[in-house]
């Protein structure tokens, strides 16, 4: 390891352009894996948040209730047609100033909702947005006469949505969900404007203090993203083939 570091510390001496410090430096590869950490964390709740609010979203879309059904497209509107850089704005500054805070040493005021909490949850509710119109595409494509044949057994609307509709729409819905989990995954380094220490928010303290990393830097990213969407992307097509059934899905 010690020769390594010691190559990229003579790299960086005689390639001004190319300083790798995050590999010899441990306080830099700690700020780098704070940060890798962090996107993944942001990830991970943002996905889990966004189909949670899709497969509510659709479901309320065919509710009874025209208000419940109007305040859903409002909803999908909203978040699909505003970009998602200024959601995120505008839930930290502007709806933050409502939150209440408490104080753990009785000076110092604390939002209860942190920049990490606006982050995700301005980022669930624009992905979730797109996932109710995946989801509702998905439960068009499921037969009439499924939904017939469940009618007939007697079985509640929730109860036909959650064990029959929502199996079968799912499957349809898996490869475009896929790419807007995608999408998400690559979103969340906007939170990098309100100060979450993420990949991107990271990266850019390191340049700043070290100019010469730039460029290193800059591919450090792009090699982390790539990797992350593309562990997605392979976990996704991988459940997508296993729950396949004939007659379902792409």
């Amino acid at each position: 390891m010690t020769a390594i570091q010691d190559f990229f510390r003579e790299l960086a001496a005689s390639s001004p352009h190319w300083n790798f410090i995050w590999l010899y430096d441990d306080h830099q590869m700690k700020r780098v894996l704070t940060g890798l950490w962090m996107t993944v964390e942001l990830s991970l709740f943002c996905l889990v948040f966004s189909v949670v609010i899709g497969i509510v979203g659709a479901w309320a879309q065919g509710a009874k209730s025209r208000l419940l059904r109007g305040a859903v497209a409002a909803y999908v509107q909203f978040f699909r047609n505003t970009p998602p850089l200024l959601q995120l704005l505008f839930f930290y500054f502007a709806l933050g100033q409502f939150t209440p805070s408490y104080s753990p040493d009785g000076w110092l005021e604390v939002p209860i909702i942190s920049n990490v909490g606006w982050a995700i949850i301005s980022l669930s509710f624009f992905a979730g947005a797109f996932n109710i119109e995946i989801f509702r595409a998905g439960i068009e494509a499921v037969p009439k006469a499924t939904l017939e044949a469940a009618e007939s057994l007697g079985m509640s609307r929730w109860l036909t949505y959650t064990d029959i509709v929502l199996p079968l729409a799912f499957r349809v819905s898996l490869p475009a969900l896929n790419a807007n989990l995608v999408n998400l995954v690559k979103t969340t380094n906007q939170a990098f404007a309100i100060a979450v220490p993420e990949l991107l928010y990271q990266a850019v303290s390191i340049w700043n203090d070290y100019p010469s990393a730039q460029n290193p830097t800059m591919l450090l990213l792009m090699v982390c993203y790539l990797g992350l969407v593309g562990l997605l992307s392979l976990g996704m097509s991988g459940w997508e083939r296993k729950v396949r059934i004939p007659g379902y899905g792409a």
